[in-house]
């Protein structure tokens, strides 16, 4: 009893700091005092009763088996939940600038710092981090462009563009589309109140993914052509910092294309993209998005999947090096073996699908073990495996809590 008053009590502890909820508001919340949580806490007090159990995972945003099961709560804790999601979405939902103007001054450097420590945590597929520490880092980037200098300005402006583009990039991983969609708006009027192309650029690519989630494909195009012919002269002055954005523009159109099965246009935007990475250098900026040769021929195999020709984009990726992949963020590989697992499973090859998505999860664990997405493969897996391909999908089933 003792064991499990301890285990419970600091799953308890776990899911409010998670929260980043204070003792005392929790305590108010569950209707209980202090010291009766120090004790929940430390184990000293058993959580015995099913009412006060639900009570106090309602109050956490769980479900009470989060609580209670072992199995449930190692994968609870692995992944983003309703409510981080709900959490950014409130963020969204607040509008700081009708509140008094304040004198508050925002640590530039520090807010810089956390906005790439998420950029990066991004790109190792750890949305856990992001989820958790996004919303309040969005209050604060936005105080920031009020408050900043004109000198700092336009870095206040890059911050908050990227904050929202975080948060679009979030929902949209965990299909929460519309909302995607209105903080990708929020990334392209902060980059077109100070009309910098670096922040224009970040935006327009948000704006495309997020039209694209909700069939909006012709204007995403649009949208994306139109900033790579925009920007076309300052990449020219500043290779260095805006290359690697206007490559990745054309890799956006490029996947955007293929979605609504425009063959030709997917290969136009692919070429172009192409023939921007050959002009990167090593030592260029590329704002965590691993743009080169080898990010271009993936996002081709990813173009062709979208095409649903599954034989082309294996033989395409016949020819890319397994170390340069490597050498790519963690959620741009993960994803590049989400699109081989759909591209073998599509020529029926589904023991060669198993090694993928067994890659993927090796590489990003959330990746597999919590996205819609990758959730979908794997129950399609589940139906079409035999065998030792069979016994390792349902392995990874039960990581990532599917069921057939």
């Amino acid at each position: 009893m003792e064991e499990s008053a301890g285990r419970i009590g600091a799953r308890v502890r776990y899911w409010r700091e998670r929260r980043k909820l204070p003792r005392q508001r929790f305590a108010d919340m569950v209707g209980r005092s202090v010291s009766w949580l120090d004790k929940v806490e430390s184990g000293e007090r058993e959580l015995a009763r099913l009412p006060v159990i639900e009570r106090v995972a309602d109050a956490l945003g769980i479900d009470p088996a989060v609580l209670t099961d072992d199995s449930r709560n190692q994968r609870a804790r692995q992944c983003v939940d309703a409510g981080e999601v709900q959490a950014i979405c409130s963020a969204l939902a607040s509008y700081p600038g009708l509140a008094p103007a304040t004198s508050e001054e925002v640590d530039l450097i520090r807010i810089a710092r956390q906005a790439s420590y998420l950029d990066h945590a991004w790109g190792m597929s750890r949305f856990t981090v992001v989820a958790q520490n996004l919303p309040a880092l969005m209050a604060e980037a936005y105080l920031a462009t009020q408050t900043a200098s004109a000198a700092d300005l336009v870095n206040a402006h890059r911050i908050l563009t990227t904050t929202y583009r975080l948060a679009s990039s979030m929902l949209l991983k965990f299909e929460s589309n519309d909302l995607a969609w209105l903080a990708a708006d929020r990334a392209m009027y902060t980059a077109m109140s100070i009309d910098d192309a670096w922040s224009l650029a970040r935006a327009t690519r948000s704006v495309a993914r997020a039209m694209t989630s909700i069939r909006r494909q012709p204007q995403a195009i649009v949208a994306l052509v139109a900033m790579a012919d925009r920007m076309r002269d300052e990449v020219r002055a500043n290779p260095a910092e805006l290359l690697a954005l206007h490559g990745m523009l054309y890799l956006a159109a490029s996947i955007t294309a293929a979605g609504q099965e425009d063959v030709a246009l997917a290969g136009e935007m692919h070429d172009s993209a192409l023939a921007t990475a050959r002009q990167y250098k090593p030592h260029y900026n590329d704002h965590h998005t691993f743009f080169g040769v080898t990010n271009t021929q993936i996002h081709r195999v990813a173009a062709l999947v979208r095409l649903h020709q599954h034989g082309r984009a294996l033989e395409f990726a016949n020819h890319i090096s397994p170390r340069d992949v490597a050498a790519l963020s963690a959620e741009r590989q993960s994803n590049y073996q989400l699109d081989l697992t759909e591209a073998h499973t599509g020529v029926g090859d589904y023991r060669q699908a198993v090694r993928a998505l067994g890659k993927a999860e090796q590489v990003a664990p959330e990746e597999v073990r919590c996205r819609p997405l990758a959730h979908g493969l794997l129950r399609s897996l589940l139906n079409n495996t035999t065998g030792e391909p069979a016994r390792l999908v349902r392995q990874m089933a039960g990581r990532a809590g599917v069921e057939a």
